[in-house]
């Protein structure tokens, strides 16, 4: 196949292959409609077992977002204050020439000032962190500790199952009981769904756990609502209960785990009573879950856990995605391949990021490690001994910090600095584009290469220009090879072209002709990945005490951590509030795409009636949702979705759509989990009032 025809150029009408790049367990494998060199539309990939030809809302409209009137099609530069939003536009000559000499000075004096910030805006291998990487290590810039979505939880999996490994996504479809935990799969998790709905039909019990009644919880058999935070002491109360009855596999326990006496002499102190007034729920629903879970797995039926991100952005995230993990162990539930745990399975790529991303061009330097979740805090830190130079300049690609950031006030301040100097790549005037000094446009999924593994399945998904690049649009790889070419880098790897660092994602363990004919490669996993044991952690067993958390002076053993700001009546913010995505946004992404929004409304608080009544609201009210970091109004709805005590702040909204200029992260903070330092987004607590 002659890959150097694409995009093709040719006039009438075709279909190409590509890949979704949104941050998603799914990684849809895409085919977009072109005619005469225009994308008319874009559906999945029936071939590909996971897609099965079919796209979540927001994807399905990737063309009107492709061909939006606002973007940007040409580098701006500003020409009046920060966050004006004013900007002229210039050549990418001048552009890359300034933004090059401006870098140039900075890292003569020292390169750590520089700071790149990106996510998961693509979660492509080449256009999220290939030539960017490589540029930025050879520059020595300050490194970027990617924390903000599911840190916590992968040190978890990590600490208990040596990576983050589990079951295989399409064997939910044979279980007999599934329990979703933490995941509102029908809004993120589409093709999960789809499992669950056969698992369903052939008599499986569907048991949701979340603190919100989200569109998943409402078609599940049964909903528990416990109070955010608190899922620790639930898995705790859960082995509790399969210790009292014996609902234990004692041959996997003795075989295939380590700490086991330790961690049942904690369990039995978490009875159901215990849990049950730190979970907020019922003693009766504790005991039904345990004895639905339990006698599951004794009789040897499928009993699998769908546990996500949701619920290690608190405190105690990463301890509670560690008690739920060491379940499937208690049970024996690893034996059998529809029964275990899955929340990600992106370890089990064979990805040569060495090659990639080129950490050797340090040159033995190790800079700074800067935690992405903390970016407020960080912009605004002076020069000191501990925290080194103060950042002078900012490199944000695939990633709107100004709108998705905790304490995003405080984020604000940090942007707002004359003296820090701002590149934004993007495709539109984001939140945190409004205080760049230089905007460069970036081309969308459907004008370059990029290749992407994936954390829901097992498959390697290519993706190919489908057409050219909408006005002057560049990849972001294009942008750090020409900056590398301005500032003198003349390493041959900075040479490299997209299609090179695609084939060298993978070098030959993942067979490209294969890639280039389906869109598509699978790779090879177990079926059932732990029946006998063979966990990659340094014990080689599941870890229900870590050895490797006891030197880093943590408990070894998972146990319940209260929130850092647990909300009780009486307290001077008395709500919790928890900020789950909105159906038809993925994170800021799609926000700008108006039949999407016009779908969402405006930015919306969910309260339950109780609390709205003790307050005086009626459902439709604009209410100030507040705490000691800042103030958000927006409109609220009284629905059965909160539960009482708890309120949801719907996000992640561009910061310029709200009623004052903010969005809900205005209220979240920039507090740290207790393991892999990510963020707590849902460990928040507020006070809501009617705005006048």
């Amino acid at each position: 196949m002659d890959v150097s025809s694409f995009p093709p150029a040719a006039l009438g009408s075709f279909e190409v292959l590509g890949a979704c790049p949104h941050d998603c367990p799914d990684t849809c494998s895409l085919v977009t409609s072109v005619q005469d060199g225009v994308a008319i539309k874009v559906h999945g990939n029936a071939a590909h077992a996971h897609t099965g030809g079919v796209l979540c809302t927001k994807v399905s409209r990737y063309t009107e977002r492709s061909y939006h009137p606002e973007r940007l099609r040409t580098p701006l530069k500003r020409n009046g204050p920060k966050g004006s939003g004013q900007y002229v536009e210039v050549s990418w000559d001048e552009a890359l020439t300034d933004i090059a000499a401006r870098l140039k000075t900075i890292a003569a004096r020292d390169p750590e000032a520089i700071l790149p910030y990106s996510y998961a805006g693509t979660m492509g291998l080449v256009q999220g962190d290939g030539m960017a990487a490589r540029f930025f290590h050879k520059l020595g810039a300050s490194l970027l500790d990617r924390t903000i979505c599911a840190a916590a939880g992968a040190a978890a999996l990590e600490y208990t199952l040596g990576g983050k490994l589990g079951m295989k996504i399409e064997r939910f479809a044979e279980a007999d009981l599934i329990l979703i935990w933490g995941s509102n799969a029908i809004a993120s998790n589409l093709h999960f769904w789809r499992h669950v709905q056969t698992a369903k039909r052939g008599g499986a019990k569907i048991i949701c756990i979340d603190p919100r009644k989200t569109e998943t919880a409402e078609k599940c058999h049964t909903h528990i609502a416990l109070r955010p935070g608190t899922d620790a002491a639930l898995a705790l109360a859960l082995m509790h209960e399969l210790i009292r009855h014996d609902w234990l596999d004692h041959g996997y326990i003795a075989q295939h785990t380590l700490g086991w006496e330790a961690l049942k002499e904690r369990a039995l102190q978490w009875t159901p009573a215990r849990a049950a007034e730190v979970c907020g729920i019922s003693v009766e629903e504790i005991e039904s879950l345990a004895r639905d879970y339990g006698l599951a797995c004794k009789a040897g039926k499928n009993a699998a856990i769908r546990l996500n991100y949701g619920m290690q952005r608190a405190r105690g995230g990463g301890n509670a995605v560690r008690a739920v993990a060491c379940l499937p162990a208690l049970t024996g539930a690893w034996r059998r391949p529809a029964s275990g745990l899955h929340m990600s399975n992106s370890g089990v790529y064979p990805t040569d990021k060495a090659t990639l991303q080129r950490p050797d061009l340090l040159g033995g330097r190790t800079p700074r490690t800067i935690n992405m979740s903390a970016i407020g805090d960080a912009l605004l830190a002076p020069a000191s001994a501990t925290f080194g130079p103060q950042v002078e300049a900012l490199v944000v690609y695939n990633s709107n910090p100004v709108a998705v950031a905790p304490d995003s006030g405080q984020v604000v301040r940090g942007f707002m600095r004359d003296d820090l100097f701002t590149v934004v790549l993007e495709h539109f005037k984001t939140d945190t584009a409004d205080y760049a000094d230089y905007i460069l446009p970036a081309t969308t999924q459907l004008e370059h290469w990029d290749i992407h593994t994936t954390y829901g399945h097992t498959d390697v998904v290519l993706n190919r220009p489908a057409i050219a690049p909408v006005g002057l649009a560049r990849s972001n790889t294009a942008v750090f090879r020409e900056l590398a070419a301005r500032l003198g880098f003349d390493e041959p790897c900075f040479a490299d072209d997209d299609l090179a660092m695609v084939r060298q994602a993978f070098g030959d363990k993942i067979p490209f002709d294969e890639l280039l004919a389906k869109g598509f490669a699978s790779v090879a996993v177990p079926d059932a990945p732990f029946a006998n044991g063979g966990f990659p952690t340094p014990s080689g067993q599941c870890e229900f005490f870590s050895q490797r958390l006891a030197d880093a002076g943590q408990d070894g053993l998972p146990d319940y951590l209260p929130n850092f700001e647990e909300a009780k009546p009486g307290d001077l913010y008395p709500l919790a509030m928890i900020s789950p995505p909105a159906r038809n946004f993925l994170n800021s992404s799609f926000v700008n795409v108006k039949s999407l929004r016009d779908i969402e409304g405006e930015p919306l608080l969910e309260m339950h009636a109780d609390d709205a009544a003790a307050r005086g609201i009626a459902s439709g009210d604009t209410v100030r949702v507040f705490n000691g970091r800042g103030s958000y109004r927006c409109a609220v709805r009284i629905n059965q979705r909160a539960r009482a005590g708890v309120v949801n702040g719907l996000g992640v909204w561009w910061r310029k759509l709200g009623l004052d200029g903010n969005n809900v992260n205005e209220l979240t903070s920039q507090r740290l989990t207790d393991m892999g330092r990510a963020a707590t987004f849902y460990d928040c607590a507020v006070q809501v009032e009617r705005a006048a």
